[in-house]
């Protein structure tokens, strides 16, 4: 008997044809909800775009549901939680549109260095007026591109054939990507800023990169700079934006996202030299053909029990190895997270060992998960458990995993972790309780005793009396509530570290007056 596939939202015929071939395909684009809750346990794959909300409501009820496949990038609209507790494989399609996104970006800057579309809509209105369009020559001019990635890489590429000079500004992606794509490395974003006619965006939208581009970034900028965001909403700050187009210091913007969308009503639209898309990116017939054929293909391998590359969750694992490994799986992830988020240098080796009982088991997914949460913070859903090697791979970092049965300073299981870039080294230790509760017991040679948790503030400060209960002034000022803290020192008076369990996360502003505490060296607000 086939399996069974329903699609609510369309995809590209040749994905289709491709499921065709392989399973029995419904398509029922524009079903009601009432409709597809009444039908979802006749179905082993659901095959959606961003409308249809794959919940807990629907999951339960797709009793026979073995993957959900999310025709595009985004995954907001599915509950991938509940999905990978009922075992349900998640995927999607981040790479389909790289190459329709890197030439929308170059439209966009062609488009606002030749003001093609006011020169249109002036024309069309009946005038002539060729000396109201002067415009600027990409030749010979230097583009600072923010994010060297898949997207960042492609723009590089082709604007150095149009005589560009290419400068990047990306912390974590490793030296040789950037003399690959003949990019000149710039340390500092300020740097880029300076020094640029032209700045384009590629990053994923993080907590870091939101407002990347804010008031006293462009009050960095060269006087006349053109910018472009294509990426993601939010990442350049709409009302600096617009200040800095009516001061001058921007000539010209151009956007295809916006903070929200759809965006029909923004001050944004009412100035000259400000051009918009409606978030048409991924708006070409090749793309589409892409995220159709690929999501189809996921759907098959999903089905059939192969290796889905695109999966965003957990894979199956037999239950009696979950439930030895399921505390590492988790503890790894949230230990792989805290790197990026107190260092900005590029990785090149990553070595884990396994101590004690742990390692006699199949790690592998401990690994994975601990690649997985350490690419997190730089890369959000486009890295995930199945691409996490090869993500890792492809910004150069060497990753290698040892099992070794003798104990590790007294712990009965434990994994060491050392991530080495061209500064030195980064360890973590962890363990775990007698209550199987993951723990963070060593961090860059401090013994410390804690449960990571969703939301942490590590500081670096000087051991001397007084320090700590500074912090907790500005702390209570700040109306941060503190669950638990650690402190943890190597020789009295020198550098200690002290890591807080807190409530929720703390503002920038917060952070910011606790580093400006006497004997406080950094601040840093972690989630995990």
């Amino acid at each position: 008997m086939k399996n069974k596939v329903i699609i609510t939202e369309m995809i590209d015929k040749e994905g289709i044809k491709i499921l065709e071939k392989i399973v029995d395909v419904d398509i029922k684009v524009g079903i009601s909800r009432e409709e597809l809750l009444n039908i979802i346990h006749e179905y082993n794959a659901i095959i959606v775009r961003s409308n249809t909300m794959v919940n807990k409501e629907l999951l339960d009820k797709g009793i026979n549901l073995k993957i959900v496949g999310r025709a595009g990038n985004g995954i907001d609209n599915i509950d991938v939680e509940t999905a990978t507790k009922r075992g349900i494989i998640v995927a999607n399609t981040p790479q389909s549109n790289t190459m329709s996104a890197c030439e929308l970006t170059i439209g966009l800057l062609l488009s606002q260095s030749r003001n093609i579309p006011q020169a249109n809509e002036d024309t069309k209105l009946g005038n002539w007026g060729r000396n109201s369009f002067k415009g600027v020559e990409l030749y010979g001019k230097t583009l600072g591109i923010i994010g060297l990635g898949k997207i960042g890489s492609l723009v590089a590429t082709r604007m150095k054939a149009f005589g560009m000079n290419i400068i990047a500004y990306d912390p974590y992606i490793k030296d040789e990507r950037f003399e690959k794509f003949e990019a000149t490395k710039k340390d500092v974003l300020k740097d880029l800023l300076q020094e640029s006619d032209f700045i384009t965006v590629h990053t994923p939208k993080t907590e870091e990169t939101i407002n990347i581009i804010d008031y006293d970034e462009i009050e960095c900028m060269k006087m006349g700079v053109r910018l472009v965001n294509a990426a993601r909403g939010g990442i350049v700050n709409e009302d600096a934006l617009l200040k800095g187009i009516q001061d001058g210091k921007i000539a010209s913007a151009a956007l295809d996202v916006h903070k929200i969308e759809p965006c029909v009503n923004s001050k944004l639209f009412d100035h000259p030299n400000i051009v918009v898309t409606p978030h048409i990116g991924a708006g070409t017939i090749e793309a589409q053909e892409n995220v159709g054929k690929t999501i189809a293909n996921q759907i098959i391998n999903g089905l059939n029990g192969d290796i889905v590359t695109n999966a965003v969750n957990l894979p199956t694992i037999h239950r009696e190895e979950l439930k030895v490994i399921k505390p590492y799986i988790e503890l790894a992830e949230k230990l792989g997270k805290i790197y990026y988020q107190i260092h900005n240098e590029a990785i090149e080796f990553v070595d884990i060992q396994y101590h004690g009982n742990i390692a006699s088991q199949d790690v592998q997914m401990v690994t994975i998960a601990f690649i997985k949460g350490l690419l997190e913070p730089v890369m959000k859903e486009n890295v995930n458990y199945i691409n996490a090697h090869l993500c890792a791979k492809n910004r150069g970092i060497i990753v290698n995993e040892e099992k070794k049965k003798e104990n590790y300073k007294n712990y009965v299981d434990s994994m060491s972790i050392k991530i080495k870039n061209k500064n030195g080294e980064f360890t973590l230790l962890g363990s775990l309780s007698s209550k199987k509760e993951g723990k963070l017991v060593e961090i860059h040679g401090y013994e410390v005793d804690v449960n990571p948790t969703r939301h942490m503030l590590f500081i670096q400060n000087w051991d001397v009396p007084g320090v700590i209960g500074d912090i907790g002034m500005v702390l209570g000022k700040n109306h941060v509530n503190v669950a638990t803290m650690q402190v943890g020192r190597n020789i009295k008076g020198e550098k200690a570290l002290m890591i807080l369990n807190i409530d929720e996360g703390v503002s920038k502003e917060s952070i910011e007056d606790v580093s400006n505490v006497k004997n406080v060296l950094w601040a840093k607000g972690i989630k995990l």
